[in-house]
C-alpha cells in the first residue's frame, strides 16, 4: 500500500478521527499528518446540567416572588434576631441577678455559721467551770451557816472560826479569779431574775417587793445566773399602822 491513502479508503479512516491538516506533497492523494482523538459528545449530560440549572434559577425566582408578595414575612425574618437577641440578654441578667443573689445568701449564711461557732467557743471558754464551780457551792454554803450558828464570843471556838472564815476567805477569792460573783441581796429590790422568793412578809419598815431576809447567796458566772438567791419578799400590811392620836 502507498505511504499515502487512496481517496476511497479515507472514510474508513477519520472514523473517529479529526484530520487536522494535509499536506500536499504534489503526489495525491492527500496524506494525514497525525490523528487526534476526540472527547465523544455527550449530549444527554449537557441536557441535565442545563435543566438542573434551569430548576435552580427558577426555585431562586419563585423565591424572590414569594418574598415580595409576602411582606410581613420579611419584616418578621428582619425583626426575629432581634427579638432573640434581647429575650437572650434579659434571660442571662435574669441569671446573674439570680447568681449573685444566691452568691450573697452564701456569704452571709457563711458568715453566720462563723459568728455563732466563734460565740459557741467564747461560751465555752467562759463557762467551761461552770459545773464544777456549781459543785462548790453548797461547801461554801456549810462554812458560811457554819459562822452563823457559832457565837464570836465563845472562846473554846475561836480558833476554829478563825479557820473557817479563812478557808471561806480563800474560797470566795478563787471563785472571784474565774469571775463568780456573790449576790447578797438583802434590803435591795426584788429581781425576779436573780431572785427566788421563798416566802413574802409584812412590813411597815420595808419598802413592798424588797428583800428582808436571804436564806441562801446566789452566784453568777461571768454575767450568767449560775444559782439564784432564796430570799424574803416584803410587803404592805394589811391593816394600817395606829396613828399618833390613837397610840396616846
Amino acid at each position: 500500500m502507498d505511504r499515502c491513502t487512496s481517496m476511497a479508503n479515507a472514510p474508513e479512516l477519520m472514523s473517529g478521527y479529526l484530520y487536522s491538516v494535509f499536506s500536499f506533497s504534489g503526489n495525491p492523494p492527500y496524506c494525514p499528518l497525525k490523528p487526534v482523538e476526540l472527547t465523544p459528545y455527550r449530549r444527554q449530560e449537557r441536557e441535565s446540567v442545563s435543566r438542573q440549572f434551569f430548576r435552580e434559577e427558577k426555585g431562586m425566582a419563585d423565591e424572590q416572588t414569594l418574598d415580595t408578595q409576602n411582606p410581613e414575612a420579611q419584616a418578621a425574618d428582619a425583626v426575629a434576631p432581634g427579638d432573640d437577641l434581647a429575650a437572650r440578654v434579659q434571660t442571662l441578667e435574669e441569671q446573674l441577678a439570680a447568681a449573685q443573689d444566691q452568691s450573697l445568701r452564701m456569704a452571709a449564711d457563711l458568715q453566720n455559721v462563723r459568728r455563732r461557732a466563734e460565740q459557741d467557743v467564747e461560751k465555752a471558754h467562759k463557762f467551761a467551770l461552770e459545773k464544777f464551780a456549781g459543785d462548790l457551792l453548797p461547801v461554801i454554803d456549810s462554812l458560811e451557816r457554819g459562822l452563823e450558828l457559832s457565837s464570836p464570843d465563845d472562846v473554846s471556838i475561836k480558833a476554829v472560826r478563825e479557820g473557817m472564815q479563812l478557808t471561806l476567805k480563800l474560797f470566795h477569792d478563787t471563785l472571784a479569779r474565774y469571775n463568780l460573783e456573790v449576790i447578797d441581796p438583802h434590803g435591795a429590790p426584788f429581781n425576779p431574775e436573780h431572785h427566788q422568793a421563798m416566802a413574802m412578809e409584812e412590813s411597815i419598815h420595808a419598802e413592798p417587793n424588797s428583800v428582808l431576809k436571804v436564806f441562801q447567796k446566789g452566784y453568777l458566772l461571768n454575767g450568767r445566773l449560775l444559782r439564784p438567791a432564796m430570799v424574803v419578799v416584803s410587803k404592805a400590811p394589811t391593816t394600817p399602822p395606829p396613828s399618833i392620836d390613837e397610840q396616846a
